[in-house]
């Protein structure tokens, strides 16, 4: 609204006043303890677990492929075909009942160290802080115009953010020999 306008007036001639509210952003500040140590380690073994999955090795092969060129996937030794889905939908099952039972035990450890939204926001806030600063160099970096130094912070944790979000290359792929087990020689 403009500084010299008056708001407009209702039926019973009161003034309104606008809800609108100009969005403000918040800048976290990085938290230090004994459960925030908890945290970054379980973070830590949680990404760990992700990236280093696919590079286990199992009777000379990936532990853990999911083939679905070939439509098998391979877990520890275990050859899953199409006709096994029912196999399948049972792990499937005793997953999510698994999932309910722990959420309704533990459900804050869940949704506080181990869930991937809260590990996936605390990388990036990491990386945010790497790359721009702490808290308070964030907030002078948002009232600043956009400069060199801003555009090569912004990019910087841009860039480092999707680094890691593109996730870990298959071992398959860059190996110099196909795997027998892939049905290519």
């Amino acid at each position: 609204m403009e500084p010299n306008k008056t708001p407009p007036e209702n039926a019973a001639g009161e003034l309104e006043e606008s809800l609108y509210a100009v969005r403000q952003k918040i800048q976290p500040r990085a938290v230090h303890g004994w459960f925030a140590n908890w945290r970054v380690a379980l973070v830590l073994f949680t990404q760990l677990l992700y990236y280093g999955t696919p590079w286990l090795r199992w009777d000379g092969h990936q532990a853990v492929l999911f083939d679905l060129a070939a439509r098998k996937f391979y877990i520890f030794g275990l050859t899953l075909w199409p006709q096994d889905f029912i196999w399948l939908t049972g792990l499937l099952v005793i997953s999510a009942f698994s999932l309910f039972l722990f959420t309704a035990v533990a459900g804050r450890l869940w949704c506080g160290y181990a869930c991937p939204q809260t590990v996936y926001t605390e990388l990036f806030m990491w990386i945010e802080e790497w790359a721009e600063g702490g808290h308070l160099a964030r907030k002078k970096l948002d009232t600043l115009p956009w400069n060199a130094e801003k555009l090569r912070r912004r990019g910087l944790n841009t860039f480092c953010g999707s680094c890691w979000r593109s996730g870990p290359a298959s071992p398959s792929s860059v190996t110099s020999r196909p795997s027998p087990r892939c049905g290519m020689s």
